[in-house]
């Protein structure tokens, strides 16, 4: 098994703010597990995650809903 992150570690990975990673652990938008009352991350869900956000050069950009006048 991998040596699970904490969340401060996670942070410094992605180059983000812990707050960042505890409102994606909040949103229950990136994997993680529960030791008693301390949050580890995987690396492996890490790289999910990373992998989920990525977007290839001349995909086609998502359709835009009609801005209302007014």
């Amino acid at each position: 098994m991998d040596r699970l992150l904490t969340v401060e570690e996670a942070a410094a990975r992605l180059g983000t703010s812990v707050r960042f990673v505890r409102r994606l652990i909040l949103e229950r938008r990136i994997a993680y597990t529960k030791l008693g009352r301390h949050v580890r991350i995987a690396p492996r869900d890490l790289d999910t995650f990373i992998r989920a956000g990525r977007v290839e050069v001349g995909a086609p950009l998502p359709a835009r809903s009609p801005r209302r006048a007014g």
